[in-house]
């Protein structure tokens, strides 16, 4: 639409509905992403035009019972503030001329681009509860210890590097946020972040005669609303997320760290030592998970059979491949006194993967299992656009049968040939 701009449009048949979503992209650093935390929980709580929740939801009522949703998701080495509508197609109302998808554009852009100000400010209010808020769910990223320990064991290994940061930021950066030092945080991200604006529902059904009164296509009809029109063209401010040449670490970084927990969280954090042919092949990242569902990502795998089910080590067993940093990360819930144990087994299972030891069945059980979860991703609006919003965000534009196509392309030697690039970074453990 315009440099920095982009408009996704999802054709699809399988649902009543529109969503439309809005995402701001930007470098993730230390210096923002409490910041934009903040931002993410002020915006939706009023803007110019409806000043409060309460007027927001008079507002969606009136459209039907449209419903306004944001979040905020750390992909890669970005941080996004995301924010969707969802809104009925105009096929299932009752009246013609509604054009419920230009009202939901119209009420979407108005809170993210125009919120509420006094003064040249932020909402005094707003921003005061929202610190508050976005305090308390940074305090309480430890009631969750599964998660705590998968996000710890991330920190150990990026530290001092984006990939590191928690999601939500840290309480001690609050205390120097203020309504109005974070108004000019958030004029300076509208002009200079990436912004995404996908639609999604049955557009060739949406309005089509409506949609003549004022364009001629939904491209247009985006455009002329009144905030984007507005938007500055950008150079925009945002990292391109693909896997980085690595090399093994000399020795691994062993974490023990103590809370009240009845049983310990175990997590292994492994490198894959990636070579610049490596990254850019296109296809090591599929070749990543058919190896992570062969090790860990499936009942049938090693990990769940070995250290769950056979030697009964473990309550939960399982890993996880970071497509966008190319990492691997195995997780198991154990007896305190088990750790010796099941770290031993664990790599056994690793060292397997590497001589080889998986069946052509394993593989087929594998591609079974990622090809129907891709299947699946189409079934859910915003699991689609998140998926392309991936996509765009890698630099790539990957469709869903493509990918189904990449993973059915992959052998055996080539899942042995990346098992043999894996190396551990980090081991974490949390005990009591």
């Amino acid at each position: 639409m315009k440099k920095g701009i982009k408009l996704h449009t999802i054709n699809t048949k399988k649902f009543k509905t529109n969503l439309i979503a809005i995402f701001l992209s930007i470098p993730l650093t230390r210096e923002n992403v409490t910041k934009n935390a903040l931002l993410s929980s002020i915006i939706r709580r009023g803007c110019q035009k409806y000043k409060t929740q309460e007027e927001i939801s008079k507002r969606l009522e009136e459209m039907y019972g449209a419903e306004f949703n944001c979040g905020l998701d750390k992909l890669g080495k970005n941080h996004v503030l995301k924010f969707y509508i969802e809104s009925i197609n105009d096929e299932f109302l009752p009246q013609d001329k509604e054009n419920m998808l230009k009202q939901s554009i119209e009420i979407l852009s108005e809170i993210v681009f125009n919120p509420l100000t006094e003064n040249n400010c932020l909402n005094e209010e707003y921003t005061k509860q929202e610190k508050e808020n976005v305090k308390q769910i940074i305090e309480a990223k430890k009631d969750n210890k599964a998660r705590y320990a998968l996000f710890r064991c991330v920190e150990e290994m990026f530290k001092d590097k984006p990939e590191g940061l928690y999601k939500y930021g840290y309480v001690e950066d609050l205390e120097n946020i203020n309504a109005k030092n974070l108004y000019e945080y958030y004029k300076d991200l509208i002009d200079t972040c990436k912004i995404d604006i996908f639609v999604s529902g049955n557009l060739e059904n949406t309005n089509t005669e409506q949609l003549a009164e004022y364009s001629e296509n939904i491209e247009q009809l985006v455009e002329q609303d009144e905030n984007i029109s507005k938007l500055k063209e950008r150079e925009p401010k945002f990292n391109i997320n693909k896997p980085e040449e690595k090399a093994p670490i000399q020795e691994a970084n062993n974490v023990e760290e103590k809370l009240d927990v009845t049983q310990g969280k175990l997590v292994i954090g492994y490198d894959v030592e990636a070579s610049k042919e490596d990254i850019e092949n296109e296809k090591f990242r599929y070749i990543g998970m058919l190896y992570n569902a062969i090790l860990g990502g499936t009942a049938t795998s090693k990990l769940f059979q070995n250290v769950r089910e056979k030697a009964s080590l473990a309550y939960t067993a399982s890993s996880s491949f970071s497509y966008y940093t190319g990492n691997i990360f195995i997780n198991a819930g154990i007896e305190i006194e088990n750790f010796e144990k099941a770290t031993d087994i664990i790599k056994e299972q690793i060292e397997a993967m590497k001589q080889g030891e998986f069946s052509e069945e394993d593989i087929e059980n594998a591609k079974k299992t990622i090809v129907s979860n891709i299947a699946g991703i189409s079934d859910e609006q915003d699991t689609e656009i998140i998926y392309f919003l991936g996509q765009e965000l890698s630099g790539r534009n990957i469709s869903l049968e493509q990918y189904a196509e990449f993973i059915q392309a992959v052998n055996k030697n080539e899942i042995e040939y990346f098992a043999k690039k894996i190396n551990i970074n980090t081991i974490y453990f949390l005990r009591n």
